[in-house]
């Protein structure tokens, strides 16, 4: 019974949006919508996917990039409403579905080679 009255709940009320299909190792740019007070703009985060977790509506993403020397991370929900467009820049090859591993990576070695199609 429960299930059914959230499942009905995420069917009316909650919006798909469709993005482009991408996955761990892909390189993405997510432009997201931040308000400050009255004010309204839009910043790039261009980055590394490390994983895609969750499901339906709960689903989310984690994209990690360099910034000024240091790793900042970020967890973007699919359902967000502050999202309003994801790039997918390159296709990366990876053999896991979740790439902590990148993590202790520096230089070099944390180079992802581009998928060719």
């Amino acid at each position: 019974m429960k299930k059914e009255l959230i499942q009905y709940v995420e069917d009316t009320f909650i919006d798909e949006k469709q993005f482009p299909k991408f996955k761990a190792g892909d390189t993405v740019t997510v432009s997201y919508r931040i308000v400050e007070g009255t004010k309204e703009r839009i910043q790039q985060f261009q980055g590394v996917v490390l994983q895609i977790n969750g499901s339906g509506v709960t689903q989310t993403f984690t994209v990690r990039k360099i910034s000024g020397g240091v790793g900042v991370e970020r967890i973007f929900p699919f359902a967000s409403p502050f999202i309003s467009g994801i790039e997918v820049n390159k296709r990366g090859v990876v053999r896991r579905a979740r790439i902590f591993y990148l993590r202790e990576l520096t230089g070099k070695k944390a180079r992802i080679k581009e998928r060719r199609n």
